[in-house]
């Protein structure tokens, strides 16, 4: 990350979002809308001077899942590049109430700017890449039976990442939430969410196995004389050197149970797990001090509007569609704009970082091209019959048609006027002939599939 901002060529856009792309590619045109941050990072040093002495310290940590507290002026995490914080202003006693200011008035080198307001900027770009990564899936709202809201000590996978983390809210001990003691006993669930038709997504999650493998290595090694359970449908471990650090975790003492948890219960402080041992064929009942739920991926949210803006596809459980997934696994139907990442399917970060680097291979192939090639078969409108109606311009997958305004001379001797007729940009259209039969007055047509030829094949058959 540091290198990345620190590269002449590399424009560092943080705390923003895109609303609008227009263009095609080669030609995009990107509106960025920069938040607000009420700090002048031109001017900011870094210090954390107004960190440490803003009065508003309580207030729920977003990176460490609320586990934690900051100050309403903060970093979002502290490997942030820049290394600069900026003000919530949900949480900020000054913007809500107007009062406070004490980070204005400690600044030594008055970066603090409380009349900041959002800004629209635009970039003229030759290609998108879409890395809008992952969320985790909501399992409190599926599975009511682990007792979410009930047992503080149930948890998800990204939670116990961060309790074990040295940057984490506990410093990296591993303690329950409920009373901060370090649990002797813990119990890992995988597949909450994936797999599983009935409550969540039928499709596997691929990193659940690894980081569940790790996390048990990482009680067995952290805490002395701890026990760590795994409740597990299938164990994948598909990657380079994967299966050896599964043995790994086994070998350090892990318990692997094959089973899925049909209900989660108190019993005094610690809690007890319900399942099915299928490997022996009867039912099971463990108790531990901590439940760690590993939770499906899911595409990031906002990321289905940030497709249609874009204007490519998603797929049925809201990933990114690509092209083709052999041939074309990092492009997508809209030519320019290419995948990477977690948005196109669960990845870990070995097939993140391939993908990646896919990526920046096909945008470099891109722009080192003086010519483009197009698709040869795209559509044509013949202006004399368009009616200007636009029903073909929602019709096209790829945003390649639509309404101009052109001067149309008036006959038996009327004065010029103007009306508007549909246009196809044939660098955006692929050819998929999905606005022909759409059109109402038969304005549209393919290039090398017109009507006249289509007729004159039937007729040649029937000869």
């Amino acid at each position: 990350m540091v290198a990345a901002a620190q590269h002449p060529n590399i424009e560092l856009v943080t705390y923003a979002e895109v609303t609008a792309v227009n263009g095609y590619i080669g030609n995009f045109t990107v509106t960025i809308k920069k938040k607000a941050k009420y700090v002048d990072w031109d001017l900011c040093t870094g210090c954390g001077t107004c960190i440490d002495k803003c009065p508003s310290k309580k207030n729920k940590d977003e990176f460490d899942l609320g586990m934690g507290l900051r100050p309403a002026i903060h970093k979002l995490f502290p490997q942030a590049v820049p290394g600069k914080p900026y003000i919530d202003a949900a949480s900020c006693t000054k913007l809500t109430t107007g009062k406070c200011g004490v980070c204005e008035k400690i600044c030594p080198t008055k970066a603090i700017k409380f009349d900041e307001q959002d800004e629209y900027v635009k970039a003229e770009v030759g290609a998108i890449v879409m890395a809008t990564g992952y969320d985790l899936f909501k399992w409190e709202d599926a599975y009511g039976e682990y007792g979410y809201g009930k047992y503080p000590d149930v948890i998800s996978g990204l939670e116990f990442e961060r309790l074990s983390s040295a940057g984490g809210p506990t410093g990296g001990q591993i303690k329950r939430p409920s009373d901060g003691k370090e649990p002797k006993s813990v119990a890992f669930i995988k597949c909450v969410g994936s797999r599983d038709d009935t409550k969540g997504k039928s499709y596997c999650s691929r990193a659940c196995c690894m980081y569940t493998a790790k996390h048990a290595y990482q009680v067995k090694t952290k805490i002395e004389d701890s026990e760590a359970y795994v409740f597990y449908m299938d164990v994948r471990t598909a990657g380079k050197n994967y299966e050896e650090f599964y043995q790994r975790a086994l070998n350090a003492g892990a318990t692997y149970i094959r089973g899925r948890v049909s209900k989660i219960y108190p019993n005094g402080d610690r809690l007890v797990l319900k399942s099915e041992d299928t490997l022996l064929g009867r039912p099971i009942e463990v108790e531990v001090d901590l439940v760690v739920l590993a939770t499906a991926m899911l595409p990031s949210a906002g990321s289905g509007e940030l497709a249609k803006i874009i204007g490519f596809s998603t797929d049925k459980d809201g990933f990114y569609q690509e092209a083709h997934p052999k041939l074309q696994p990092v492009e997508t139907f809209s030519a320019g704009v290419y995948l990477a990442g977690a948005c196109q399917g669960p990845k870990d970060i070995p097939d993140t970082v391939a993908q990646a680097s896919a990526a920046a291979v096909k945008v470099c192939g891109l722009l080192s091209k003086t010519e483009l090639a197009t698709e040869p078969m795209t559509s044509e409108v013949d202006s004399n019959k368009c009616s200007g109606c636009g029903f073909c311009v929602p019709i096209c997958p790829y945003g390649a048609i639509s309404l101009q305004e052109i001067q149309q001379r008036g006959n038996h001797g009327r004065p010029p006027f103007i009306r508007k007729v549909a246009e196809v940009n044939s660098s955006l259209c692929q050819g998929c002939g999905a606005c022909v039969p759409a059109c109402r007055t038969a304005a549209l047509n393919l290039k090398g599939f017109s009507d006249d030829q289509l007729a004159a094949e039937v007729d040649a058959l029937c000869l």
